[in-house]
């Protein structure tokens, strides 16, 4: 497992065709750029092996898609890192955009089973999304978002919709090139319905993007968009108040997004 600011090592670089040379941070994480390659610390192995393959295999329609690179001998991950191809880009305020990407995405994703290792997933987002489900049940500090969490979680209803492969990270990760399509550069999967991953990319949008509640109802025509625009703010305000490192500024976003939210539940 490599989690520092580290370059990857010489012989991560060589099993991927990547020169030393040519290594250039990249903002934002802990990444590096060699020049058409992107090497990536892998923190979760199953994941980052499960991400490479689903991304080698998926095709979207008008999305560029990160593809991973196999190491010399055919291996996805090397002494703790990943590679993938570099795309070009930014990400920009064009939360429409993202949006109409989650839909891409994740009608492409429908019939992926579900990743093995998710059920024994137990770090922050893993169970602030049992919890905002119902499935768990977990204390939360009300000054830390366990308030607010509490007062919408009454409006709770049942979800008619089927659960599927999706991407609960889409804020900030799509990237913007002018005219190209949008690039996908990463996976965090989860199994929940399709549209979920529209909505938590809809509920960070507010919280912190400067979006205001006219991006939720322009999508309003989605399955079951209320619940799950609930579901989305309970994931996050659940995994604000349990992680140690949550800051006062994210949570006056996460109060400003739950205002929008409660007016559509």
């Amino acid at each position: 497992m490599t989690t520092s600011r580290e370059r990857p090592p010489a012989h991560v670089c060589a099993a991927f065709g990547a020169s030393p040379a040519d290594a250039e941070p990249l903002p934002g994480g802990s990444a590096w750029r060699y020049a058409g390659i992107v090497l990536k610390p892998v923190v979760d192995r199953a994941r980052a092996v499960w991400v490479a393959r689903t991304l080698a295999a998926l095709g979207v329609p008008d999305l560029r898609i990160a593809r991973p690179v196999q190491s010399t001998d055919g291996r996805w991950l090397v002494g703790g890192w990943s590679a993938f191809r570099y795309l070009s880009g930014a990400t920009e305020h064009r939360y429409d955009d993202v949006l109409l990407t989650a839909v891409k995405l994740h009608q492409t994703t429908a019939d992926l089973p579900r990743p093995p290792f998710l059920a024994a997933r137990e770090d922050i987002t893993a169970v602030a999304d049992r919890v905002a489900w119902a499935e768990r049940e977990v204390e939360l500090d009300e000054h830390k978002g366990g308030r607010w969490f509490e007062v919408l979680a009454a409006a709770r209803r049942p979800v008619r919709v089927p659960d599927q492969v999706v991407h609960g990270e889409l804020f900030g990760t799509v990237l913007f090139d002018g005219d190209a399509p949008p690039g996908v550069v990463d996976f965090v999967p989860f199994f929940r319905p399709a549209e979920w991953g529209a909505a938590v990319a809809a509920v960070d949008a507010l919280a912190w993007g400067g979006a205001d509640g006219e991006l939720l109802r322009r999508w309003a025509h989605l399955p079951e968009w209320p619940q799950l625009l609930l579901r989305a703010m309970l994931f996050r305000l659940a995994a604000h108040a349990l992680d140690p490192r949550s800051t006062r500024a994210a949570l006056d976003g996460l109060r400003h997004a739950a205002r929008e939210v409660s007016e559509l539940v």
